[in-house]
């Protein structure tokens, strides 16, 4: 039987718009359009189906067309899609503007709804029976902080994993209260200065000012140079895989978090589990979608091929 996987989060549209040519700021610029389903915790929850987990996804979500799609991808991806629907109001979304190169020039999420999903909510029938037959416990910072505290104390006081995703700066301070009942964060760079407050010369210092504000593991992405892994006193590096085609970055952290998740419920250790998200991510920027529909177990292994091994710091 497949390990069971609940993720509390985002669950919105994504609409990125990509420069063709060279970009110029403060102008128009010649482009292209696209929607699709998206979400920090909804790009995670679909990774996560699509490698053979029991998967539900409980997140708000508006009474329109856009809410729609997005029960419509989850059932594509063959979650288990247990939304708060609120009729009269609209789906969050997230709307990027990506350079020709992929990477991202500015983006604006329009989350509003997301305030709607207080600490009450958990108390409903279902989703306490969620939170009592699942192995591990997903969710990303689009919650308020409050929310966010709840669902950690629940998922702790039943000796669920929980795991998280920081989405942004200015979403990850909220995940200050709750932070010694987060076994494993995913981050970047600037989430994570945003949490501690600094900067170390040195990334093989991010473990330990993590731990300063009571994390016990996760991974600091640092863009193509060396990402910073901790789990259970070690710590690893690895430097991303070399991906020639990129496609669009969107979805790439995302995907990181669930390849490495997948491992450590699989029983891996961190430095062979960083190197599945890695290789999870690798797949993910290959493709023009936040979440890559080849992904499976067998795909992912062939993608190990483009990781390096973790060098291990300590």
């Amino acid at each position: 039987m497949s390990k069971k996987i609940l993720v509390l989060g985002g669950a919105h549209i994504d609409r990125r718009g990509r420069i063709s040519g060279t970009t110029t700021e403060g102008a128009s610029n010649p482009g292209s359009w696209f929607e699709e389903a998206g979400g920090g915790g909804f790009n995670a929850a679909r990774n996560l189906a699509r490698l053979g987990f029991d998967v539900t996804m409980i997140s708000p979500r508006g009474g329109d067309p856009i809410g729609e799609m997005v029960g419509e991808a989850a059932d594509y991806a063959g979650v288990h899609d247990r939304p708060f629907v609120y009729l009269d109001r609209k789906t969050p979304s997230y709307t990027a503007i990506i350079e020709r190169d992929g990477n991202l020039v500015i983006a604006l999420a329009d989350m509003d709804l997301y305030r709607m999903f207080v600490p009450r909510r958990l108390s409903i029938r279902s989703v306490r029976d969620a939170f009592d037959a699942t192995d591990l416990v997903l969710f990303d910072a689009n919650l308020p902080e409050e929310t966010l505290a709840s669902i950690t104390t629940r998922a702790k006081a039943l000796g669920k994993t929980v795991a998280a995703i920081a989405i942004s700066p200015a979403k990850a301070v909220k995940l200050k209260p709750c932070m010694e009942r987060i076994d494993y964060l995913f981050l970047n760079e600037a989430e994570a200065t945003a949490l501690t407050g600094e900067r170390p010369n040195d990334p093989a210092h991010w473990p330990s000012l993590l731990g300063d504000i009571g994390l016990k593991g996760g991974v600091v992405t640092r863009g193509q140079r060396e990402l910073i892994a901790f789990a259970d006193g070690h710590v690893v590096a690895l430097q991303p895989a070399d991906v020639a085609n990129v496609s669009d970055v969107t979805g790439a952290g995302d995907s990181l978090a669930s390849g490495v998740i997948a491992a450590l419920l699989g029983g891996k250790p961190i430095e062979d589990a960083i190197r599945e998200g890695a290789a999870a991510a690798a797949l993910t920027v290959q493709s023009p979608h936040a979440v890559n529909e080849n992904l499976s177990a067998d795909t992912l292994k062939q993608a190990l091929s483009l990781v390096p091994q973790a060098r291990i710091l300590h």
